[in-house]
């Protein structure tokens, strides 16, 4: 009989540890995007993980819907955008890659992934990191993801920039005046070349992040 006490006293005592310990997903809804009139030849989906104590879904929802008018001139569509609702202890909640590895490992997400986060531990501490095949091979929990930190600026902007290097799996920026690439986000930095287009839907088809409209 004391040793069962003992037991349920451990229970009770560690129960709040447990808890504060796990990642959740709190709910999960479907975001309407708004389609161009123009008819794509290349769709995906888009999942948006987000933390409700440094982001708002509405902040998120017209932030992805003016990104994803800026990735039509590729002719490239979002099909389908998830809000995901998340729960996790405060060490989670910032981009930092061993336990960024491990959320996103716990989650197992549908691929691409944006998380929008309360900060980074990462050095240099960008705004948003965009990690796709060419710079994942020790990290491959976190693959096909993008993360911003909470506070980037023109973030339409750099969403479809971050996204744009996924699909393209590449890190190269550009030095062309208005181009998206550009290093430094900017409102009138929206243009994707013929070149930068092509290679975004063949290598993100190749990927299988993009499938074409039949």
């Amino acid at each position: 009989m004391i040793f069962l006490l003992r037991i349920l006293l451990l229970v009770v005592v560690l129960a709040p540890a447990w808890a504060g310990n796990s990642i959740a997903i709190l709910d999960r809804y479907a975001l309407a995007i708004e389609h161009g009139a123009v008819a794509p030849s290349h769709r995906f989906a888009l999942v948006l993980a987000y933390f409700e104590d440094s982001w708002t879904p509405e902040t998120i929802r017209s932030a992805v819907r003016k990104g994803a008018q800026i990735l039509a001139q590729c002719g490239v569509e979002i099909a389908k955008a998830e809000l995901v609702r998340l729960e996790a202890p405060a060490r989670y909640r910032v981009f930092d890659t061993p336990t960024s590895r491990e959320l996103a490992r716990e989650l197992a997400l549908s691929k691409p992934t944006i998380y929008f986060v309360a900060g980074t531990r990462q050095q240099p501490a960008f705004d948003a990191e965009a990690i796709g095949r060419g710079n994942s091979g020790t990290r491959p929990e976190l693959r096909d993801t993008v993360w911003v930190a909470r506070g980037a600026r023109d973030l339409d902007i750099v969403l479809a920039h971050e996204l744009a290097h996924v699909l393209m799996d590449s890190g190269e920026h550009s030095e062309e005046l208005g181009n998206l690439m550009r290093e430094d986000t900017a409102p009138q930095n929206t243009h994707l070349t013929q070149a930068q287009c092509t290679r975004l839907r063949e290598t993100a088809t190749s990927n299988r992040l993009l499938r074409p409209v039949r």
